[in-house]
């Protein structure tokens, strides 16, 4: 796999059973790119090896005073000069390949899981935690993937070295064959404590990862109640932890940086040492002595990879085990489709059995439900996505299970749009470039939304006075509450679906342009089928048929004027009645009603 060929056509079904597992399935997966970076490995190394040997037969060829050795000296330090350049160019290549593939795999996995399971996501794993495996834990792992090619090239170089010394010059080869595996192992008894610490400090900051994440997203919220500084106070204690475990962290991983900087210079010392004697016997030549030594000295280089893997471990292992988390939270329990839903259509009306709430096929229903959360939770049901163990049966479309649908045709049926839609980044014709039925002209779609002043805004933010082609930031975070609101609206009206859900759509404009949304929005929506989860009187009065939702059942269904005069705790969520309004507007006439509104209206004066 190329990086040019990147998004994945299928990145696969991982093994999500631990971190280690789910490290080891995406090694063989990338299994042609490791292979490819181990053969340019073996190359760079085994020729930076070579060197050692050609620096030797040169100094010889200087001793022995020989042109010919020396000349042959200088081929092979030039052919090893070039491999080495060859090897290092195309190893850094296949190994940064490994990398951004392996970490892109991973983020098409974590972007599937999202889609899969929508803003159910949020309530199972913390946002803050989504963010930190898309994003510092995925190159974590990345690393770890790519430097397993590089860990191998260097070992089997290490072990060619050996033998070779061996059978080069035995006398000082069987020194450096017994040292070598003590600077490779010498290192292990530290690594259990450095992996414990490099755990700690990667668990604590995904925990600041997250705090800061949802304090940012709560951030209006916060300045409102009077919270920022306490929440502030919270981010730097967690910091200063991240801080004091990354310190602790790095003193381990120095001490192990120092121990194959103090092992590799006493085998120095001890073949040199050795060495001397050697010669000075005459059983080795100056030039074997150099060759050993220089042998020796290089090896340091690959052996520095032993270091790099196990640190890449110690740090891709518990961010493995995160995104093995959340890889594996499963959408429901009933995903299997069944022979008899696969030859329905997915039309008709729209029923939840769990609450009895229906929405007729081509009607604009309205739902109240008084609490926000349970509203956002049905909205959510209603489009397939049942909350985590909840054993509710299945929502139903013309009498078909969404839940026993496939996920890509219940969502193309089904369109939820919730109380905070997000905004991509992009111009606003690539907002609203999503699927969709093609009924839909873009157009129309904001006019029915109510576009018109941010077009305009837009317009004068474009370079061709064109608001289609003027940037969006990210999140829209250049607009306003309302504008981003009825764009988000507009592009759920150009998808055009079967049933549209809305949550809460207008919350943030004001009656007026609320009023012409709605006429909008009915006219837009004329013979599909719409449910509206809202409390507005304005968006109520215009809808075909209105459902009361309390306590997790239907319990009143009506037009909006009807409901107003005939329930009680319709009334109550629409007008935001308090008890004491709600017995005087209930209290009976004659005497005990007025003594029942003389003390319903001085309650309301002493609350006042």
């Amino acid at each position: 796999m190329q990086i040019r060929d990147l998004p994945y056509v299928d990145p696969g079904l991982p093994d999500v059973r631990s971190g280690p597992r789910f490290l080891l399935w995406l090694g063989r997966r990338q299994l042609r790119g490791q292979l490819r970076s181990l053969s340019w490995g073996m190359l760079h190394f085994v020729s930076v090896m070579a060197l050692p040997y050609g620096v030797g037969r040169a100094v010889q060829a200087v001793v022995e005073k020989s042109g010919s050795s020396l000349a042959v000296a200088g081929a092979l330090l030039a052919v090893s000069a070039v491999c080495i350049a060859v090897g290092d160019t195309m190893l850094h290549r296949t190994a940064v390949t490994n990398w951004i593939t392996a970490a892109a795999r991973v983020q098409q996995l974590l972007i599937r899981k999202t889609s899969e399971l929508g803003s159910a996501l949020t309530r199972r794993v913390a946002a803050g935690e989504v963010v930190a495996v898309s994003t510092g834990d995925v190159e974590k792992i990345g690393w770890f993937v790519e430097a397993v090619s590089r860990f191998l090239a260097a070992a089997l170089t290490v072990v060619l070295v050996c033998v070779g010394l061996l059978i080069y010059q035995p006398a000082l080869g069987v020194l450096v064959a017994v040292g070598v595996p003590v600077l490779a192992l010498g290192v292990l008894p530290l690594l259990p404590r450095a992996t414990r610490l490099a755990d700690v400090q990667r668990e604590k900051a995904g925990r600041a990862t997250e705090l800061a994440s949802d304090t940012v997203a709560g951030l209006r919220v916060l300045r409102g109640i009077g919270g920022e500084e306490l929440f502030l106070k919270r981010y730097r204690h967690a910091s200063q932890e991240v801080r004091t475990a990354a310190v602790r962290s790095a003193r381990m991983w120095s001490a192990i940086s120092a121990v194959q900087v103090l092992l590799p210079g006493l085998l120095l010392i001890s073949v040199v040492w050795y060495g001397l004697g050697l010669v000075g016997d005459g059983r080795i030549s100056v030039g074997e002595l150099v060759t050993v030594y220089s042998a020796v000295m290089l090896l340091s280089y690959p052996l520095r990879h032993f270091e790099e893997i196990a640190m890449a471990y110690s740090f891709s292992r518990p961010s493995a085990r995160r995104a093995a988390r959340v890889l594996s939270l499963e959408r429901s329990a009933r995903q299997d489709t069944t022979p008899a839903d696969d030859a329905r259509e997915l039309t008709g009306d729209l029923y939840d059995p769990a609450t009895g709430l229906l929405a007729p096929a081509g009607t604009l229903t309205a739902v109240v439900c008084g609490d926000p959360d349970a509203a956002g939770q049905l909205a959510e049901r209603l489009g397939g996505h049942p909350a985590e163990a909840d054993g509710l049966p299945s929502v139903l479309l013309g009498g078909v299970a969404l839940d026993g649908r496939p996920l890509q045709e219940a969502r193309g049926a089904v369109l939820v749009q919730d109380k905070d839609p997000v905004l991509l980044s992009g111009t606003l014709t690539e907002l609203l470039d999503v699927p969709a039925s093609g009924g839909v002209a873009a157009e129309r779609a904001l006019a029915a939304a109510e576009c018109g002043d941010v077009l305009d805004a837009l317009a004068q933010a474009s370079l061709d006075n064109d608001p289609m082609n003027a940037p969006i930031t990210e999140r829209g975070r250049s607009l306003s509450g309302g504008q981003r609101q009825r764009l988000a609206l507009a592009r759920s009206l150009v998808t055009d679906p079967e049933v549209l859900v809305l949550d809460e759509p207008t919350s943030a404009v004001d009656s007026h342009t609320e009023a012409r949304i709605a006429d909008g929005v009915r006219t837009l929506r004329a013979g599909r089928t719409t449910v509206l989860f809202t409390s507005s009187p304005l968006l109520l009065d215009r809808a075909e048929r209105v459902v009361l939702v309390h306590e997790g059942e239907v319990v009143a269904v009506g037009a909006h004027r009807e409901l107003l005069r005939t329930e009680p705790r319709y009334r109550a969520v629409v007008t935001r009645e308090t008890d004491t309004e709600q017995r005087l507007v209930a209290a009976p006439r004659g005497p005990v009603g007025a003594q029942l509104t003389k003390a319903g209206t001085e309650d309301i004066e002493e609350t006042a």
